[in-house]
């Protein structure tokens, strides 16, 4: 099976599932027509006796994948209407069955993550089972900076990370390191770049473990990692409000920079986002994250942040976006319990497959 398609490319030979993201002038921005592509070719993959290993990339030199397509969801969440049952939903549906499958997927699925990786791109590579990657590598969940709210399990990753890194990174969109994410748990190997094509010819003839064992090197220390004691002590607070105030009362210079930081992002978003880590922190599964972030997605499209943010950030480019309820103090209980509201008819229902609970 060989098939070309403008925005990604999907080839089988010499025993590798081959997956290309071919939208280089927007860093492989993921759509729609991508995600389902995906899916459809590692459900047939799995099944498929000439596949070995899965191997997915980004073209260009600018990174793997910039994340989900958000001036397509900026139109959809200003035109209005029910957010349940627009494109975008139905986007975010199969883009997160598609993270659950990655997750599960009996096969190794080597990525390799060089340069750019947010967002939607976190989700197509950090649930994957050899995640690689290089000195070029930035790696975040920018979200709560456009009204939004990590999503793509992203949740369900940083979450898991060593002490209160996640909720750092969550909170500010600080970037990760190849050096970050390794020690976080988002990958597992780092490869200098220049080794990557070598890499990427060795796995036609040698299995997963070997090829990347040939041309996997040691990682840069992590920064995040050797700010850990400021960070745990400032994020573990139980409030958005009181993580701030922590971090403005330290006297590392790195944490008074974390609160403007903060302070800069979405109110509502980081509060919601606040509650989301820690209920994705007790999760049992990818799945059940999965399906409460949908939930929390869908609210968001409705959200009056979402589509300010966008604006802010992607749109004008002004960089000035007015956040409503403009402040922490102002955004009631309320307001953050809507967004976890139950979408009966319309819930994401992912569940753990047959065999591998």
């Amino acid at each position: 099976m060989t098939e070309t398609e403008p925005d990604i490319l999907i080839d089988k030979r010499d025993g590798l599932g081959l997956i290309t993201l071919n939208r280089p002038k927007a860093i492989n921005a993921l759509n729609h027509h991508m995600a389902l592509a995906m899916s459809r070719a590692l459900r047939e993959w799995a099944e498929d006796e000439e596949v070995r290993t899965v191997v997915v990339t980004g073209a260009g030199e600018r990174g793997l994948c910039a994340g989900g397509d958000i001036v397509a969801i900026h139109h959809d969440a200003k035109a209005g209407g029910e957010a349940a049952t627009s494109a975008t939903a139905a986007f975010w549906r199969d883009e997160y069955i598609l993270n659950a499958l990655i997750g599960r997927y009996t096969k190794p699925y080597v990525v390799v993550m060089d340069g750019i990786v947010m967002g939607g791109g976190v989700g197509i590579s950090g649930h994957g089972s050899h995640r690689i990657v290089t000195e070029r590598s930035k790696i975040g969940m920018p979200e709560v900076g456009i009204g939004f709210i990590p999503d793509v399990g992203g949740t369900y990753l940083l979450a898991r990370t060593p002490g209160e890194i996640g909720t750092h990174v969550a909170l500010t969109t600080a970037r990760m390191s190849a050096g970050d994410a390794i020690a976080t748990g988002f990958a597992d190997y780092y490869v200098p770049s220049e080794n990557i094509p070598a890499l990427l010819e060795t796995l036609r003839s040698e299995t997963a473990e070997i090829a990347i064992a040939k041309f996997a090197t040691d990682a840069p220390e992590s920064e995040l990692v050797a700010q850990q004691d400021w960070i745990d002590a400032c994020y573990s607070a139980n409030s958005v409000e009181e993580i701030v105030a922590r971090l403005q009362a330290s006297d590392t210079p790195a944490a008074v920079q974390a609160a403007a930081d903060v302070l800069g992002k979405s109110p509502v978003a980081l509060k919601v986002t606040l509650r989301s880590l820690r209920a994705a922190r007790a999760a049992s599964s990818l799945e059940a994250v999965l399906n409460e972030e949908y939930r929390v997605s869908v609210a968001s499209l409705a959200s009056h942040d979402l589509v300010e943010g966008i604006r802010a950030q992607v749109i004008d480019k002004d960089r000035n976006p007015q956040w409503s309820p403009a402040t922490l103090a102002d955004v009631t209980a309320a307001q953050v319990e809507a967004y976890f509201a139950e979408l009966g008819e319309y819930e994401l229902g992912s569940t753990i497959p047959e065999g591998q609970q």
